[in-house]
């Protein structure tokens, strides 16, 4: 998955949950659970976008622990949203799952960068001469998808 297609991913989950959370009952419990959820979903596609535009890899290590700590709390609340019976856990399925592929995937590129950091820095950014990365951290393909399978 390239960086394009993790930008699409994250907003289409962010979209999902604004009309998850547009439906859910009128009351105090719901109307938390939702601001919560709402802006832990919208912050995931927005840190991304961030992280994307890191101005170094120890920039883009920080923006992705973001990404996986926002995407990990979606999960909480999904589950808080079915646990309280609030909504029926079947309509959270799909939701929770893609919560969880994307923490996998922003902790799966922030290890992949991090350990490149600590290489000695040999995949440091270079700039053109317009100013952007030639090699930045999401000009490179997912570690998650280019693994090969045993």
């Amino acid at each position: 998955m390239n960086a394009e297609e993790l930008k699409t991913r994250t907003k289409a989950f962010a979209l999902r949950v604004i009309r998850l959370c547009g439906g859910l009952p009128r009351n105090v419990t719901a109307d938390v659970i939702a601001r919560q959820l709402l802006r832990a979903a919208t912050s995931v596609g927005a840190n991304y976008r961030a992280a994307c535009r890191a101005r170094s890899r120890a920039d883009f290590v920080a923006k992705m622990a973001l990404v996986e700590e926002e995407a990990d709390e979606c999960g909480y609340w999904l589950e808080l949203l079915a646990e309280s019976e609030l909504v029926k856990p079947r309509r959270l399925a799909e939701l929770a799952a893609e919560a969880n592929e994307l923490t996998a995937v922003a902790g799966a590129s922030r290890k992949t960068a991090r350990s490149r950091l600590s290489d000695g820095g040999s995949n440091d950014h270079r700039r053109t001469p317009s100013g952007r990365d030639s090699q930045g951290p999401c000009n490179r393909q997912s570690t998650i998808a280019n693994r090969q399978s045993p």
